[in-house]
Formats: C-alpha cells, sequence, structure tokens
C-alpha cells in the first residue's frame, strides 16, 4: 500500500478521543476534524455517540465507540446492553475489550460465547465489531489464542490496545495478528501510533485500521513532505 496520498492514509485512521475529560467542544472539534480529512471514524466514549452521529450527519464518517472499556471485565449481558445502546444512538463500529481474566484463567468458552453474541449483535445491525486484545497484558500464547477465539467468534477486526493499559501497538505484535487471522479479517493498531511513519510500520506489519488522536498531525506531516519532495511511507501490502 502506498501511502504518499492523504485520503488513502486519512481512510485507515480511526480518529480518536476517548480521554473520561474530553467535553462536547473537544468531542465537536473531533467530528470536524474527521469530516474535514474523510478518516475512516471518530472513535468516543459512549456518552458521545449520539452527538457525533449529529455532527457528522452528510459525511461518510462513521461512529465508532467502545465497549466494555477500558478493562473488559464487565458481565456479558452488561456488553450486550452497552453495544444495543451504542447502536440505537448511532453507532456503526464497536470496540469491545474482551474478557481478559477469563481468557488468562483458560476461560476459552466464555470469551468466544461473548464474541460471538457481540458480533451477531453487530452484525445484525450493519456494523463492525473489533475486539481490544490489550496486547501488553498478554503471553505470546495468550494472543495467539486471543486471535483464533475471535476469528472463530466472527468478529471483523482484532485489535492491539486500550492505550490505558500501560502499552499500546507493536510491530511485532501486528505480524502475530496478522499471521493467525489472515487476510479475512482486520487487524488495528491502536495506541502510540503518533507519526506517519509508525503508520507506515504498522501497515508494513498487516495492519488495515490505525487508531491514534495524531490523524490531523500524521495529515500534516505527510503534507509537508510531500511539499518537500520526500516520498514517505510507502508500505507494501501485508
Amino acid at each position: 500500500m502506498n501511502l504518499d496520498r492523504a485520503d488513502t492514509v486519512a481512510a485507515l485512521i480511526d480518529h480518536t478521543l476517548l480521554k473520561p475529560d474530553s467535553s462536547r467542544a473537544d468531542i465537536d472539534r473531533l467530528c470536524a476534524e474527521a469530516r474535514r480529512a474523510s478518516f475512516a471514524s471518530v472513535c468516543i466514549n459512549p456518552f458521545w455517540v449520539r452527538f457525533a452521529k449529529r455532527a457528522l450527519e452528510g459525511s461518510p464518517v462513521r461512529v465508532c465507540t467502545v465497549i466494555g472499556f477500558p478493562l473488559g471485565a464487565n458481565e456479558t449481558e452488561t456488553k450486550l446492553a452497552e453495544a444495543r445502546r451504542a447502536l440505537g444512538s448511532g453507532a456503526s463500529e464497536l470496540d469491545v475489550v474482551q474478557n481478559i481474566g477469563a481468557l488468562r484463567s483458560g476461560e476459552l468458552e466464555t470469551v468466544r460465547d461473548e464474541l460471538k453474541q457481540l458480533a451477531d449483535l453487530a452484525h445484525s445491525n450493519s456494523a463492525l465489531l473489533k475486539v481490544i486484545l490489550e496486547t501488553a497484558l498478554l503471553s505470546g500464547e495468550e494472543k495467539r489464542i486471543s486471535c483464533q477465539l475471535a476469528a472463530e467468534a466472527g468478529v471483523d477486526f482484532v485489535k492491539t490496545s486500550t492505550g490505558f493499559a500501560g502499552g499500546g501497538a507493536t510491530v511485532e505484535d501486528v505480524q502475530l495478528m496478522r499471521s493467525i487471522v489472515g487476510p479475512g479479517i482486520g487487524v488495528k493498531a491502536s495506541g502510540g501510533v503518533r507519526t506517519l511513519a509508525a503508520l507506515g510500520e504498522m501497515v508494513q506489519a498487516g495492519a488495515n485500521r490505525i487508531g491514534t488522536s495524531s490523524g490531523e498531525s500524521i495529515l500534516k506531516e505527510l503534507a509537508s513532505d510531500s511539499q518537500s519532495g520526500s516520498s514517505t511511507a510507502d508500505s507494501g501490502a501485508y
């Protein structure tokens, strides 16, 4: 994938603002930036979904929100209720944190069943389900198992991180995730992707969606590189 075009880069980005102290003005600004750049989505906390949906009316930018965030330790019914509410408010992409404690306890059927219920709910509402693995808290084998369970459950994307657990996306984790889920499921790199070079590395490793709060600065970096005549981040397909 050649990343020297602003529209190509923007289409990879979930323009993200998940800070607990974000105000209505902050979300309004995020949506205006996303509309202007044609980012893939805005990724916001559930409280702001209805507001963002109105702010983005007439735009192709999707509304993404988080479920069971940031710990993933809610009961399945709580996550399902949260997802239903978000979908009813206008969300078209759901990023759910897997039940990390259940996974690490060997309760794999619980993890798979929860994800399947959420995937079925999302798909019945023409929405996408992304599963946040929280790779910083998992061993290599647990990452592999998480990807396998997510694939079996029928999710649309596996995602690296919440950004709240002390670690973010790494090239190695993205490569591993892509190797497990294959070409049929998306991989979202999120957490610490703040530059055009970092975005290019993640795409090269196999990511086809990037969660970042630095979308605007990444596009400005690309524009600056283009004006200076340099060719930046020419990345091969995964």
